[in-house]
């Protein structure tokens, strides 16, 4: 199991701070560091920063949006991002979620499995840099009756091949992932509930020919170092009270239906309830302590050592650690904790 670090979005006011964390993990042989998008930054102008500045360590998008780009874009940016970083880029896709899909980029939401495959297939296709030609039910390149031709791409990327990662929540989505992915990147993974995910990921990879060590599995989870590690959950609770409460609408939210799945049903509810009545602090204190430490990585490097080898046990590759410890200096510190805990834990 590797190590990776999670940026999430930029602009949230500890810009200098977050390159200075992927400098440190790229010193430490960390293998990846993501960058997230929703409203805000863009991932690629942030991961196209990063690789200028780190030498070793993988860039990844976590996740570049769906709706945001055609694939035709979305393939020019993964070789433009491979070609710059000297062959270290990673593509993660996902389709974001109806609000921002619809009501930020003006595309509709439906249909995000069939989207996903054609979108998948067209951005290879490029890659591969033959001809577009694309009859499907979402996409068709050209368009028909116009002036437009096939197009090929001009820049080639350093590898032949760009490994493409699916941030998918829903049984189907993961068959999906495990049918057409490279990768899986999970959020609010546990790994005591981590085989009601990875069985439709197993299913989707037979159903291709291929088992699931052919995926890179490699959830994002919060990390908060400290002797205390209830204390330290305290830390996350607003991040897992926003997802399960703020994320989507009332009857679509994903993260809380994962909630659900997980066993926590009637607390996932309040949080909801609370977080959408604007009641942020209520949301917090009703995420359940269990979920929290289920999810996250809390306290001493032991204890977190512990945890480690528990998410390498229920099938993880990439261990992606999102620091939640206050200032720069004690996510840094942060990052030499799980260093030391990963080598503790496979001793």
């Amino acid at each position: 199991m590797r190590l990776g670090l999670n940026l999430g979005y930029w602009g949230a006011g500890n810009d200098a701070a977050n390159l200075t964390l992927a400098k440190h993990a790229d010193d430490l042989g960390y293998a990846v560091v993501w960058a997230a998008e929703a409203y805000g930054s863009d991932a690629p102008t942030v991961l196209a920063w990063i690789a200028a500045q780190t030498s070793r360590i993988d860039v990844g998008s976590a996740v570049l949006q769906i709706p945001a780009r055609t694939p035709a874009t979305t393939a020019m940016t993964a070789a433009t991002l491979d070609t710059l970083s000297g062959g270290r880029f990673r593509l993660g896709l996902g389709v974001s979620g109806p609000q921002v899909s619809e009501g930020w980029h003006g595309v509709r939401f439906g249909s995000p499995l069939g989207r996903t495959r054609e979108y998948v297939d067209i951005v290879r296709t490029a890659l591969r840099r033959e001809r577009v030609r694309y009859d499907g039910k979402h996409f068709q390149l050209p368009l028909p009756d116009g002036p437009g031709k096939a197009l090929a791409l001009t820049v080639h990327p350093v590898r032949d091949y760009i490994p493409t990662y699916l941030a998918a929540i829903g049984p189907k989505n993961l068959e999906l992932t495990g049918e057409i992915a490279d990768g899986w990147l999970p959020v609010f993974f546990s790994p005591a509930h981590a085989e009601e995910h990875l069985k439709h990921l197993r299913a989707g990879a037979e159903k291709a020919g291929r088992s699931l060590a052919d995926l890179d599995i490699a959830p994002t989870v919060p990390l908060v170092t400290g002797d205390d590690w209830k204390a330290c959950a305290d830390a996350v609770r607003s991040y897992a009270a926003l997802y399960i409460g703020g994320m989507g609408s009332r009857d679509k939210n994903f993260y809380n239906q994962l909630a659900c799945r997980m066993g926590f049903e009637a607390e996932a509810a309040e949080v909801q309830e609370k977080y959408l009545a604007k009641d942020y602090a209520g949301a917090m204190a009703a995420v359940p302590l269990e979920f929290l430490d289920a999810t996250a990585l809390l306290g001493p490097k032991e204890r977190i050592a512990e945890k480690m080898a528990a998410f390498a046990e229920a099938g993880v590759t990439t261990l992606t650690v999102a620091p939640y410890d206050g200032d720069a200096d004690a996510r840094r510190n942060a990052l030499d904790v799980a260093a030391e805990a990963i080598e503790l834990a496979g001793s």
